[in-house]
């Protein structure tokens, strides 16, 4: 993988940028672009500010190589796609498993051995890099992978309905009560209302 960028950048200025825009997007699309491929590497905890800013120029590159046939999506949506192309694909070297095989968690499971194996720590200087690779840095990544899945997966929360056990029942006999009281008041409301007719509307 090929971390040069003054070629693909030449191209650029020469063929796809006219005035306030690269690629046929505003620079303020870029601009965001830009701030949301750096926080993802960030939150990969790539602390080094130069090797930040060219992993994320590479993937910039190759989202302006797309943005002139993509006019429906934002510069932003296909910086994204591509960060999660370049990522995923250099995760299938390091580790020799197919991108598109029958694990589709490769990336998820990829970020989650970078951090095991404390890439950003010991080897943040290989993340993203064409092999070879230290093989202390293979050997950890691919066992953090390892121990990451197969049965690493995400769940869902399906919702159920809430059971309240013996509370429930409780609650039931507690009204009794209430409505034995309330029954006694309208009983007792009837028979002053039949007292009050009939010692008013009725002589004896």
């Amino acid at each position: 993988m090929d971390l040069s960028l003054e070629p693909s950048l030449a191209a650029t200025d020469a063929g796809a940028r006219t005035l306030g825009k690269i690629a046929g997007r505003p620079l303020d699309e870029w601009n965001a672009a830009y701030s949301k491929v750096e926080n993802y590497f960030h939150a990969l905890r790539i602390r080094n500010n130069v090797l930040r800013g060219r992993l994320v120029l590479l993937v910039l590159q190759r989202a302006m190589r797309r943005a002139p046939n993509e006019p429906q999506s934002t510069a932003t949506e296909i910086s994204a796609e591509e960060m999660d192309r370049v990522v995923t694909d250099w995760f299938s070297e390091v580790l020799q498993e197919s991108p598109t095989g029958a694990d589709n968690m490769l990336s998820t499971r990829g970020r989650l051995a970078l951090l095991l194996a404390d890439m950003p720590g010991k080897w943040q200087d290989q993340f993203l890099q064409p092999g070879p690779w230290p093989r202390e840095f293979v050997n950890a990544m691919r066992e953090m992978y390892l121990r990451a899945g197969p049965d690493f997966q995400l769940s869902k929360m399906a919702p159920r309905p809430l059971h309240l056990g013996p509370i429930t029942t409780l609650t039931r006999i507690s009204r009794l009560p209430y409505a034995r009281m309330v029954a006694s008041w309208v009983l007792f409301a009837v028979v002053l209302i039949t007292v009050f007719i009939v010692t008013h509307y009725f002589h004896f």
